[in-house]
């Protein structure tokens, strides 16, 4: 898109000049007035072929003869690269669509995000990082030449509409992050994304508080209060400011610690086994802050006696490489 818009800067700067040009010329050397050589200049650059407003000198034909060869062949390439400019404008949306259309058709297990903006802008980045495919589907088109120029794979449709869930392969999808403008829009979307996909993992952000469990009521399994939260978090920086701090020092010194959700899987050495026999703290590098049983049962601060199932899932903080090395041993890819 770069490439074409300077082109069409070109070609009005060309026209411009030309026009300008001509115009000063017969002020000058004809003394015309302002709009009367502005006048001569336009019907002699585009062979329109009136009349000449009145008798040229010598001098003025000799212009007018340098304006012709010049002015013509400049509207001629202007004509010729504007038509190129739209063609090309024409296949690149026609390959564009096609190519967005297979890399979408190709997506199994993605996350589709409703919405880029502020919130939906957020959620995207957070996504990148940690590598989850994903698609934005957004009916704003700036949104959306965002997103792409961002390289997401974004879609510029109603998420509301089913046929346009249906196009970002909402069958295939694992969850869906709903951060549109309204709790409205935001309700109708889990609606209908419950409907066609009953297993989709659903989020919902709300700007009201009361509209939490209407979305919960339609099918979202997480509900996200962004000016709630924000408010909680400035009133704990003033009544636990070292707690906050802790919370964010990832961000604020640059540490590389996450946390992560681990699954056992039934080919893990880990399965059947207790934390104190697989020691992982020691030999990962790990904290585990928590176990989720396959039952939907949680276990914070699990002691080292805890016994790890297949189906559970650990939640566990560290830096990257340790969290790798764990989940290797979870999917049974390692020894413990």
């Amino acid at each position: 898109m770069g490439h074409l818009r300077r082109r069409l800067v070109l070609i009005a700067i060309a026209l411009a000049l030309v026009l300008t040009g001509g115009t000063i010329g017969f002020m000058w050397i004809e003394h015309y007035p302002v709009f009367d050589a502005f006048y001569m200049t336009l019907t002699t650059v585009t062979t329109v072929g009136y009349a000449e407003i009145r008798g040229l000198s010598h001098a003025g034909r000799v212009f007018n003869s340098f304006l012709i060869f010049f002015g013509v062949t400049t509207i001629f390439l202007a004509v010729g690269a504007m038509t190129q400019t739209l063609i090309e404008l024409e296949l690149n949306q026609f390959f564009g669509k096609r190519r967005v259309r297979s890399m979408i058709d190709k997506l199994e297990g993605h996350i589709i995000l409703c919405g880029f903006g502020r919130v939906g802008r957020g959620a995207a980045e957070e996504l990148r990082k940690a590598g989850a495919s994903f698609v934005v589907i957004d009916n704003n088109e700036e949104r959306v030449e965002r997103a792409i120029k961002d390289g997401l794979l974004a879609v510029l449709a109603d998420a509301s509409r089913d046929e346009a869930l249906r196009d970002v392969g909402i069958a295939r999808a694992k969850g869906l992050i709903a951060t549109l403008r309204s709790d409205a829009d935001n309700l109708f979307v889990i609606l209908s994304a419950k409907t066609l996909n009953p297993n989709l993992q659903l989020s919902a952000r709300i700007a009201e508080e009361s509209s939490e469990q209407k979305m919960r009521r339609a099918g979202a399994d997480f509900v996200f209060a962004p000016y709630t939260r924000t408010g909680h978090r400035m009133a704990q920086a003033m009544l636990k400011p070292h707690v906050l701090q802790f919370l964010d020092f990832t961000e604020q010194q640059g540490v590389d610690v996450e946390i992560e959700q681990l699954g056992v899987t039934d080919q893990s050495s880990f399965a059947g086994r207790t934390l104190a026999d697989v020691d992982v703290r020691n030999k990962c590098g790990v904290v585990v802050l928590a176990i989720r049983k396959a039952n939907g049962e949680m276990l914070f601060n699990p002691p080292r006696e805890q016994t790890v199932s297949p189906g559970d899932h650990l939640i566990a903080m560290g830096d990257a490489s340790n969290l790798q090395k764990l989940e290797h041993i979870l999917m049974g890819t390692a020894s413990a």
